[in-house]
């Protein structure tokens, strides 16, 4: 017999048994769909947490202070003051994988503009921070090394400070913020970040120069950095080795001698994301084991259908090869009936997983991310298993004895 007329024959068989077929290919739909669902949420989730970590700037390192005690008790990094802006300018300019470098002087402060208040973060920094965090304005300027130097009176807004002030950000710019009774003459506005990893609104913001917000909003000014150093890597890919140097530097700087413990800290973000990453791809591979279970639980399915159609059938394979149809053409319809059966319900279930992951992912607000590669191995898959759980039932069929099978009732 042809290919052609196999298939014929196999089809007509399947049409025949609609209800049986359609439960059949439900294993595989199941297996197919939740195979690529899985993926698909695994890779939006990753996408995601590139994103959230983006945000925070681009190949971004982060120096903390030391600590220091409170009434005989230690406190955590950062408790302390011990990083200067001599470390700073150091930082800049005597370290080759460092691309930017700024300060940021946090406080939280109400602020009032056009007649509103809003409680928010005020930051002191530098016109690098603007670099180090990857942050483009929406209207207006950013600041600018002369408005550090000169300690003047100027403020970039967040996103979420504009709207809640004045509604429309661009009415923002050129206004007048006070803060703590004094007043800033906004320059700028950023462009929307959103959230961090953590939740916290990143719009949430307001950027002054550094010198201005260590005599106006905190009060004098010191030799140490009331705050963090955030450095940005020239080279992404090598950004442990910058956070290497930045500590290096600082432990000359600081007179550290070896098994002397380090008076600041290093968090490296990219190497946090690139965590984050291995666990949520650690927690896909998981789940799609799990999902390929489903897949042979649909094999054993097809295989099973498949006996019993055979012992059904048993007249009929008889009556065929009586006819001329030789054990190979049997053998085949049998094959292409569990193929197109597990090719079906592998199609099925590409749509039933995108489906449902961009339900999912459209309620957590997380982008769906659809592997072509990973629809061709589940499809393949499934055919694959398919051919495998039908061809025991198919040799069965073709070595039934013809005069046996005549007589079989």
């Amino acid at each position: 017999m042809s290919p052609l007329s196999v298939l014929r024959v196999a089809l007509r068989a399947l049409v025949r048994n609609k209800m049986r077929a359609g439960l059949t290919t439900l294993g595989v739909v199941i297996g197919v769909g939740a195979v690529v669902a899985m993926v698909a949420i695994g890779e939006g989730a990753k996408a995601q947490v590139q994103k959230a970590f983006e945000s925070m700037g681009t190949d971004l390192i982060v120096v903390l202070p030391g600590s220091q005690n409170f009434g005989g008790m230690q406190g955590g990094f950062g408790s302390g003051q011990t990083l200067t802006w001599d470390d700073l300018h150091a930082i800049q300019t005597e370290l080759s994988a460092v691309r930017a470098a700024a300060p940021q002087l946090r406080t939280n402060t109400p602020v009032l503009g056009d007649g509103n208040n809003w409680g928010t973060q005020v930051m002191g920094t530098t016109a690098d921070f603007f670099v180090v965090r990857n942050w483009a304005l929406q209207f207006g300027r950013p600041l600018q090394a002369s408005d550090v130097d000169g300690a003047t009176k100027v403020a970039v807004l967040g996103q979420s400070v504009a709207e809640q002030l004045w509604g429309e950000p661009a009415r923002a710019v050129g206004d007048v913020l006070r803060i703590k009774g004094v007043p800033y003459e906004v320059i700028g506005v950023l462009t929307p970040k959103g959230q961090s990893p953590m939740g916290m609104d990143y719009d949430d913001v307001v950027l002054v120069p550094a010198k201005t917000f260590m005599t106006k909003v905190q009060g004098g000014i010191k030799q140490n950095i009331p705050g963090s150093i955030l450095v940005a890597a020239k080279n992404g890919r090598e950004s442990a080795r910058t956070a290497q140097q930045v500590q290096a530097l600082l432990r000359d700087r600081h007179k550290l001698v070896d098994g002397d413990p380090d008076d600041f800290s290093i968090r490296n973000l990219a190497e946090m994301a690139n965590a984050q990453q291995q666990g949520t791809q650690t927690l896909t591979m998981l789940l799609m084991a799990i999902a390929a279970v489903s897949l042979l639980v649909g094999g054993i399915g097809i295989m099973n259908i498949m006996l019993v159609s055979v012992t059904e059938r048993t007249r009929e394979i008889g009556v065929r090869m009586a006819v001329g149809a030789r054990p190979v053409d049997v053998l085949l319809q049998f094959l292409v009936e569990s193929l197109t059966l597990s090719v079906i319900g592998g199609a099925i279930g590409v749509g039933v997983g995108v489906g449902g992951a961009w339900l999912l992912t459209a309620k957590f607000g997380w982008p769906t991310v659809v592997r072509p590669d990973v629809i061709a191995i589940a499809v393949g898959f499934s055919a694959l298993i398919g051919v495998g759980f039908g061809l025991y039932p198919a040799r069965r069929a073709a070595a039934l004895d013809p005069i046996q099978a005549l007589r079989y009732e």
